[in-house]
């Protein structure tokens, strides 16, 4: 097996990681590789032809492929080296700086990389029918959103003409859209929680300005077909989220689109020698990290949507900036082996908190999701005193809260909790 020697190795070749690697690239770190499984840089977004992107990092509004061109531009520009064509399967952290890589393609063969630092920027993945257990026949016609837009955006085939979208992800409704633009009659899409799971703007853009029909607390229960899908049973759901009797319909389509959520995609960390690996978060689905978004394997680092799932690429590219940045730093300065980690941790109203470990020694920005939609709340930091109000929470917009070094000194830990403001309360109080 060949043997190659590296600074840095990112595996992934999406936003995250194209960032991770310029940013170390710019801070001075010049042996860089970068390991894609797909046959051309970019992850996901060459296949998000439609605008929305780089609102909040380029003050712009892009298409997918104009704003990942950007970073290729970079990363071409540096000369940085890129492997496309590549699947990693097998790292190894033998010390703090000395990682083992394999990696094989059809040109490059078997490959063992021995690197100072890695970054981990692998995406994430698209939940699909197994894993929601829906009863029925198995016919042609039912495809995830992410399959879909590929079909369509990347290979320009039209999967259907009568579609209905199950789940209302971003990914879900952007493709309803995307069905109604080329002529295709969508039914509806179809959401089992009592609220959207995708973001206010794609409610308004995606669904109501095309007129395409939400239907909340409702899913579907039995998929019908032989060769092709003919039709899908929806039933209204309880609180519980179980089929109400009583309550089935029938719905004539030759689509079914299934957007029922995105996971961080994990399985390389699961092939490492030692099992998994590296401590995980039940609430992202992620690795858990510290502020320079290492993991618990020393100068092992996460980004994008491989250390949660986000809502928008600006903030995947800035997660893949501090992971490039840290591992640069940790070339040039060492590793910080004595830092006194303080624990990031959700409490009520939360369901998770990253980073999960802040040191007090520089500003932090920190993604969290609630629990649940819910209005007029703030989210409290007990320990420092500090509290943000939201009008609106819900559990698919992100909230992102920055807290200075010298707030994090104050206090042993951070908790964060969702907390109704008193006078809101004294008034619900007065009105019952």
């Amino acid at each position: 097996m060949r043997i190659i020697n590296k600074d840095v190795v990112v595996v992934g070749g999406g936003a995250a990681g194209l960032a991770a690697a310029v940013k170390a690239r710019d801070e001075g770190i010049e042996d860089i590789v970068i390991l894609e499984w797909g046959d051309e840089l970019g992850g996901i977004l060459p296949q998000c032809v439609h605008p929305g992107f780089g609102l909040d990092y380029f003050k712009e509004d892009l298409t997918g492929p104009e704003y990942i061109q950007r970073f290729i531009d970079k990363i071409e520009g540096y000369g940085i080296e890129a492997i496309t064509n590549c699947m990693v399967t097998q790292l190894e952290s033998r010390s703090h700086f000395e990682k083992r890589v394999v990696a094989c393609g059809p040109e490059m063969g078997m490959v063992e990389i021995r690197s100072k630092a890695v970054i981990i920027t692998t995406g994430c993945r698209e939940r699909a029918r197994y894993n929601l257990n829906i009863p029925g026949d198995r016919p042609s016609g039912v495809l995830t959103a992410g399959t879909a837009q590929y079909f369509m955006d990347i290979k320009g085939l039209m999967p259907g003409k009568n579609v209905v979208v199950l789940g209302s992800g971003d990914v879900g409704m952007i493709m309803a859209r995307r069905f109604a633009q080329e002529g295709a009659n969508v039914k509806g899409v179809y959401e089992i929680m009592s609220y959207p799971g995708g973001l206010k703007r794609n409610v308004v853009q995606c669904l109501e300005d095309y007129n395409i029909p939400l239907h909340l607390s409702t899913t579907v229960v039995r998929i019908n077909g032989k060769r092709r899908l003919e039709s899908v049973t929806v039933a209204k759901v309880d609180e519980n989220l179980n089929p109400v009797p009583g309550t089935e319909e029938e719905v004539e389509c030759d689509t079914l689109i299934l957007s029922v959520g995105l996971i961080p995609d994990t399985r390389l960390p699961r092939i490492l020698p030692e099992g998994i690996g590296m401590e995980m978060d039940k609430g992202t689905g992620g690795p858990v990290v510290n502020e320079l978004l290492e993991t618990s394997l020393p100068l092992v680092f996460a980004a994008g949507n491989f250390l949660m799932v986000n809502d928008l690429v600006d903030d995947v590219t800035a997660q893949g900036e501090i992971a490039g940045k840290s591992a640069a730093d940790a070339m040039r300065n060492g590793h910080p082996s004595k830092v006194e980690w303080k624990p990031a941790v959700p409490s009520e109203g939360m369901r998770f908190v990253v980073p999960h470990k802040v040191s007090g020694m520089r500003d932090v920005k920190l993604y969290m999701r609630v629990n649940k939609p819910m209005e007029n709340v703030y989210v409290e930091v007990p320990e420092i005193g500090k509290k943000f109000f939201a009008r609106i929470a819900r559990p698919p917009e992100m909230v992102k809260i920055n807290l200075g070094a010298e707030e994090i000194k104050r206090a042993e830990r951070l908790t964060f909790r969702v907390k109704r403001p008193s006078w809101l309360l004294e008034g619900i109080r007065g009105r019952e």
